[in-house]
Protein backbone atom coordinates (compact mmCIF):
# COMPACT_ATOMS: atom_id res chain seq x y z
CA UNK A 1 0.00 0.00 0.00
CA UNK A 2 1.49 3.31 -1.09
CA UNK A 3 1.76 6.24 1.26
CA UNK A 4 0.75 9.87 0.51
CA UNK A 5 4.43 10.66 0.20
CA UNK A 6 4.82 8.05 -2.53
CA UNK A 7 1.78 9.40 -4.40
CA UNK A 8 3.24 12.88 -4.36
CA UNK A 9 6.74 11.87 -5.48
CA UNK A 10 7.87 12.89 -8.96
CA UNK A 11 8.11 10.16 -11.57
CA UNK A 12 11.59 9.39 -12.90
CA UNK A 13 12.76 7.99 -16.23
CA UNK A 14 14.24 4.99 -14.46
CA UNK A 15 17.79 5.99 -15.26
CA UNK A 16 20.27 6.38 -12.43
CA UNK A 17 23.92 7.38 -12.26
CA UNK A 18 26.37 6.93 -9.46
CA UNK A 19 23.74 5.05 -7.53
CA UNK A 20 21.50 7.96 -6.51
CA UNK A 21 21.58 10.49 -9.39
CA UNK A 22 18.20 10.18 -11.18
CA UNK A 23 16.49 11.93 -14.08
CA UNK A 24 13.02 13.26 -13.34
CA UNK A 25 10.28 12.90 -15.92
CA UNK A 26 8.69 16.35 -15.52
CA UNK A 27 6.01 17.07 -18.17
CA UNK A 28 6.19 20.34 -20.14
CA UNK A 29 3.85 23.09 -18.94
CA UNK A 30 0.51 22.99 -20.74
CA UNK A 31 0.78 26.64 -21.83
CA UNK A 32 4.13 25.89 -23.47
CA UNK A 33 2.67 22.95 -25.43
CA UNK A 34 -0.25 25.00 -26.67
CA UNK A 35 2.15 27.77 -27.71
CA UNK A 36 4.24 25.27 -29.65
CA UNK A 37 1.18 23.87 -31.40
CA UNK A 38 0.07 27.42 -32.25
CA UNK A 39 3.42 28.15 -33.93
CA UNK A 40 3.09 25.00 -36.03
CA UNK A 41 -0.41 26.03 -37.14
CA UNK A 42 0.83 29.57 -37.86
CA UNK A 43 3.71 28.23 -39.97
CA UNK A 44 1.39 26.06 -42.06
CA UNK A 45 -1.01 28.96 -42.66
CA UNK A 46 1.93 31.26 -43.54
CA UNK A 47 3.28 28.73 -46.06
CA UNK A 48 -0.13 28.62 -47.72
CA UNK A 49 -0.69 32.39 -47.84
CA UNK A 50 2.79 33.66 -48.72
CA UNK A 51 5.55 32.65 -51.15
CA UNK A 52 7.68 30.29 -49.11
CA UNK A 53 9.22 27.03 -50.31
CA UNK A 54 11.74 26.77 -53.15
CA UNK A 55 10.91 24.08 -55.70
CA UNK A 56 13.55 23.57 -58.36
CA UNK A 57 13.94 26.89 -60.20
CA UNK A 58 10.67 28.29 -58.84
CA UNK A 59 8.85 28.51 -55.51
CA UNK A 60 5.41 28.14 -53.97
CA UNK A 61 3.45 31.24 -54.99
CA UNK A 62 1.19 31.64 -52.02
CA UNK A 63 -2.49 32.48 -51.88
CA UNK A 64 -2.40 36.18 -52.81
CA UNK A 65 -3.24 37.40 -56.28
CA UNK A 66 -0.85 39.17 -58.64
CA UNK A 67 -0.13 42.86 -58.06
CA UNK A 68 -1.01 45.25 -60.88
CA UNK A 69 0.01 48.88 -60.70
CA UNK A 70 0.94 51.86 -62.83
CA UNK A 71 4.47 53.21 -62.87
CA UNK A 72 5.28 56.92 -62.63
CA UNK A 73 5.63 57.10 -66.43
CA UNK A 74 2.14 55.65 -66.95
CA UNK A 75 3.02 52.05 -67.82
CA UNK A 76 1.07 49.14 -66.31
CA UNK A 77 3.10 46.46 -64.52
CA UNK A 78 1.89 43.10 -63.22
CA UNK A 79 3.98 41.09 -60.76
CA UNK A 80 3.27 38.07 -58.64
CA UNK A 81 2.70 39.02 -55.02
CA UNK A 82 5.80 39.05 -52.85
CA UNK A 83 7.41 41.56 -50.54
CA UNK A 84 9.67 42.88 -53.31
CA UNK A 85 6.72 43.41 -55.66
CA UNK A 86 4.81 45.16 -52.89
CA UNK A 87 7.80 47.45 -52.25
CA UNK A 88 8.05 48.30 -55.96
CA UNK A 89 4.32 49.05 -56.07
CA UNK A 90 4.57 51.38 -53.07
CA UNK A 91 7.59 53.15 -54.56
CA UNK A 92 5.89 53.64 -57.92
CA UNK A 93 2.78 54.98 -56.22
CA UNK A 94 4.95 57.46 -54.30
CA UNK A 95 6.69 58.49 -57.54
CA UNK A 96 3.33 58.94 -59.23
CA UNK A 97 2.27 61.31 -56.44
CA UNK A 98 5.56 63.19 -56.77
CA UNK A 99 5.28 63.41 -60.54
CA UNK A 100 2.53 66.01 -60.33
CA UNK A 101 4.85 68.35 -58.44
CA UNK A 102 7.85 67.47 -60.62
CA UNK A 103 5.85 68.46 -63.69
CA UNK A 104 4.96 71.75 -62.03
CA UNK A 105 8.64 72.44 -61.27
CA UNK A 106 9.61 71.47 -64.81
CA UNK A 107 7.25 74.03 -66.32
CA UNK A 108 7.90 76.81 -63.80
CA UNK A 109 10.57 79.51 -63.80
CA UNK A 110 12.89 79.95 -60.83
CA UNK A 111 10.97 83.06 -59.83
CA UNK A 112 7.69 81.13 -59.89
CA UNK A 113 9.21 78.38 -57.75
CA UNK A 114 10.56 80.90 -55.23
CA UNK A 115 7.23 82.76 -55.01
CA UNK A 116 5.14 79.61 -54.44
CA UNK A 117 5.31 78.15 -50.94
CA UNK A 118 4.18 74.74 -52.20
CA UNK A 119 6.60 74.58 -55.14
CA UNK A 120 9.57 75.90 -53.20
CA UNK A 121 8.97 73.49 -50.30
CA UNK A 122 8.81 70.50 -52.67
CA UNK A 123 11.86 71.60 -54.69
CA UNK A 124 13.88 72.24 -51.55
CA UNK A 125 13.01 68.93 -49.88
CA UNK A 126 13.67 66.85 -53.00
CA UNK A 127 16.87 68.72 -53.88
CA UNK A 128 18.16 68.22 -50.33
CA UNK A 129 18.19 64.47 -51.00
CA UNK A 130 19.73 64.97 -54.45
CA UNK A 131 22.45 67.14 -52.90
CA UNK A 132 23.20 64.53 -50.22
CA UNK A 133 23.45 61.78 -52.85
CA UNK A 134 25.44 63.66 -55.48
CA UNK A 135 27.10 66.79 -54.08
CA UNK A 136 27.76 66.40 -50.35
CA UNK A 137 30.75 64.09 -50.92
CA UNK A 138 32.71 67.16 -52.07
CA UNK A 139 30.81 70.21 -50.83
CA UNK A 140 30.00 68.61 -47.47
CA UNK A 141 26.69 68.47 -45.69
CA UNK A 142 24.98 71.85 -45.83
CA UNK A 143 27.36 73.04 -48.56
CA UNK A 144 30.12 74.14 -46.17
CA UNK A 145 32.83 72.90 -48.55
CA UNK A 146 36.45 72.25 -47.63
CA UNK A 147 39.11 74.94 -47.79
CA UNK A 148 41.73 74.10 -50.38
CA UNK A 149 39.53 71.65 -52.22
CA UNK A 150 35.84 72.49 -52.64
CA UNK A 151 34.07 75.88 -52.45
CA UNK A 152 31.75 76.84 -49.63
CA UNK A 153 28.26 77.18 -51.13
CA UNK A 154 26.78 78.87 -48.07
CA UNK A 155 28.85 82.08 -47.95
CA UNK A 156 27.20 83.88 -50.89
CA UNK A 157 30.54 84.31 -52.67
CA UNK A 158 30.13 82.82 -56.13
CA UNK A 159 33.17 82.42 -58.37
CA UNK A 160 31.06 81.55 -61.42
CA UNK A 161 28.01 83.64 -60.58
CA UNK A 162 25.29 83.22 -58.00
CA UNK A 163 22.06 83.73 -59.94
CA UNK A 164 19.68 80.82 -60.50
CA UNK A 165 20.74 80.71 -64.14
CA UNK A 166 24.46 80.78 -63.29
CA UNK A 167 24.17 77.96 -60.76
CA UNK A 168 22.03 75.89 -63.13
CA UNK A 169 24.72 76.33 -65.82
CA UNK A 170 27.48 75.37 -63.37
CA UNK A 171 25.73 72.16 -62.31
CA UNK A 172 24.80 71.25 -65.87
CA UNK A 173 28.17 71.76 -67.54
CA UNK A 174 30.66 71.81 -64.67
CA UNK A 175 33.72 74.06 -64.47
CA UNK A 176 37.49 73.84 -64.58
CA UNK A 177 39.09 76.27 -62.17
CA UNK A 178 42.71 76.87 -63.10
CA UNK A 179 45.48 79.16 -61.91
CA UNK A 180 49.02 78.59 -63.20
CA UNK A 181 51.94 77.93 -60.89
CA UNK A 182 54.31 80.88 -60.37
CA UNK A 183 57.09 78.76 -58.89
CA UNK A 184 59.32 79.52 -61.87
CA UNK A 185 58.13 83.12 -62.23
CA UNK A 186 58.77 84.68 -58.83
CA UNK A 187 61.84 84.50 -56.65
CA UNK A 188 61.30 84.32 -52.89
CA UNK A 189 61.44 88.11 -52.48
CA UNK A 190 58.84 88.71 -55.20
CA UNK A 191 56.67 85.92 -53.83
CA UNK A 192 56.72 87.50 -50.37
CA UNK A 193 55.84 90.92 -51.80
CA UNK A 194 52.93 89.66 -53.89
CA UNK A 195 51.55 87.68 -50.91
CA UNK A 196 51.68 90.86 -48.78
CA UNK A 197 49.87 92.80 -51.50
CA UNK A 198 47.16 90.14 -51.89
CA UNK A 199 46.52 90.16 -48.15
CA UNK A 200 46.40 93.95 -48.09
CA UNK A 201 43.52 93.88 -50.60
CA UNK A 202 41.26 92.32 -47.97
CA UNK A 203 42.32 94.64 -45.16
CA UNK A 204 45.05 92.63 -43.44
CA UNK A 205 47.82 94.61 -41.75
CA UNK A 206 50.94 93.80 -43.72
CA UNK A 207 54.32 95.33 -44.51
CA UNK A 208 53.27 98.32 -46.61
CA UNK A 209 56.59 98.60 -48.42
CA UNK A 210 56.42 94.96 -49.49
CA UNK A 211 52.77 95.34 -50.44
CA UNK A 212 53.58 98.34 -52.62
CA UNK A 213 56.25 96.41 -54.52
CA UNK A 214 53.91 93.42 -54.72
CA UNK A 215 51.18 95.60 -56.23
CA UNK A 216 53.46 96.60 -59.08
CA UNK A 217 54.26 92.94 -59.75
CA UNK A 218 50.58 91.98 -59.48
CA UNK A 219 49.50 94.65 -61.97
CA UNK A 220 52.59 94.49 -64.19
CA UNK A 221 53.93 92.23 -66.89
CA UNK A 222 56.08 90.18 -64.52
CA UNK A 223 53.13 88.81 -62.59
CA UNK A 224 50.19 89.67 -64.80
CA UNK A 225 47.81 88.62 -62.03
CA UNK A 226 45.43 91.45 -62.91
CA UNK A 227 44.48 89.70 -66.15
CA UNK A 228 42.33 87.26 -64.19
CA UNK A 229 41.85 89.01 -60.85
CA UNK A 230 41.51 92.54 -62.36
CA UNK A 231 43.52 95.59 -61.23
CA UNK A 232 41.12 96.00 -58.30
CA UNK A 233 41.52 92.34 -57.30
CA UNK A 234 37.80 91.67 -57.49
CA UNK A 235 38.10 88.70 -59.88
CA UNK A 236 36.26 87.80 -63.05
CA UNK A 237 33.13 85.70 -63.18
CA UNK A 238 34.00 84.55 -66.72
CA UNK A 239 37.27 83.06 -65.42
CA UNK A 240 36.01 81.91 -62.05
CA UNK A 241 38.90 83.88 -60.53
CA UNK A 242 38.60 84.71 -56.86
CA UNK A 243 37.66 88.08 -55.45
CA UNK A 244 40.71 88.94 -53.33
CA UNK A 245 39.04 91.87 -51.57
CA UNK A 246 36.22 90.13 -49.69
CA UNK A 247 38.35 88.17 -47.17
CA UNK A 248 36.61 84.94 -48.25
CA UNK A 249 39.27 82.31 -48.92
CA UNK A 250 38.37 79.03 -50.59
CA UNK A 251 41.87 77.68 -51.24
CA UNK A 252 44.38 79.49 -49.00
CA UNK A 253 43.33 78.97 -45.37
CA UNK A 254 44.10 82.55 -44.42
CA UNK A 255 41.43 82.97 -41.77
CA UNK A 256 42.52 79.74 -40.10
CA UNK A 257 46.03 81.08 -39.45
CA UNK A 258 46.62 82.85 -36.11
CA UNK A 259 49.66 84.86 -37.25
CA UNK A 260 50.47 87.13 -40.17
CA UNK A 261 53.39 84.88 -41.05
CA UNK A 262 51.02 81.92 -41.34
CA UNK A 263 48.64 83.90 -43.54
CA UNK A 264 51.48 84.93 -45.85
CA UNK A 265 52.69 81.32 -46.10
CA UNK A 266 49.16 80.14 -46.98
CA UNK A 267 48.90 82.69 -49.84
CA UNK A 268 52.44 81.93 -51.02
CA UNK A 269 51.60 78.23 -51.22
CA UNK A 270 48.71 78.90 -53.60
CA UNK A 271 50.76 81.28 -55.75
CA UNK A 272 53.63 78.80 -55.93
CA UNK A 273 51.61 75.69 -56.72
CA UNK A 274 48.68 77.19 -58.61
CA UNK A 275 45.15 75.81 -58.71
CA UNK A 276 43.62 73.02 -60.72
CA UNK A 277 40.06 72.19 -59.61
CA UNK A 278 37.46 70.43 -61.70
CA UNK A 279 33.75 70.17 -61.06
CA UNK A 280 32.24 67.49 -63.32
CA UNK A 281 29.22 68.00 -65.53
CA UNK A 282 25.94 66.58 -64.25
CA UNK A 283 24.27 66.76 -67.63
CA UNK A 284 23.17 63.23 -68.50
CA UNK A 285 23.45 62.07 -64.90
CA UNK A 286 20.55 64.13 -63.61
CA UNK A 287 17.47 65.28 -65.48
CA UNK A 288 16.97 68.97 -66.31
CA UNK A 289 14.27 69.19 -63.67
CA UNK A 290 16.52 67.63 -61.02
CA UNK A 291 19.28 70.10 -61.92
CA UNK A 292 16.77 72.95 -61.70
CA UNK A 293 15.75 71.87 -58.20
CA UNK A 294 19.41 71.51 -57.19
CA UNK A 295 20.14 75.00 -58.51
CA UNK A 296 17.26 76.36 -56.45
CA UNK A 297 18.51 74.53 -53.35
CA UNK A 298 22.13 75.67 -53.74
CA UNK A 299 20.98 79.24 -54.41
CA UNK A 300 19.04 79.20 -51.13
CA UNK A 301 22.03 77.82 -49.18
CA UNK A 302 23.98 81.02 -49.75
CA UNK A 303 21.11 83.43 -49.96
CA UNK A 304 21.70 83.87 -53.69
CA UNK A 305 22.60 86.94 -55.66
Amino acid sequence: MSTDKTKQSVQTTGHAWDGDLQEFNNPLPRWWLWGFYATVVFAIIYWILYPAWPIGDTYTKGWFNDITFKTADGKTETMHWNSRALFIKNMEQARAKQQKYIDQIKNASFQQIASSEEKSAFAYSMAKVLFADNCAACHQRGGAGKIGYYPNLADDSWLWGGTYKDIDHTITYGHHGFMPSFAETFNQKQLDEVANYVLSLSGHKVDQAKAEHGGRIFNGQVGGCYQCHTHAGTGLKSQGSANLTDNIWTIADVNGQPSLEGKIKAVEHVITHGVNRVMPTWKGRLSKTEIKMLAFYVHELGGGK
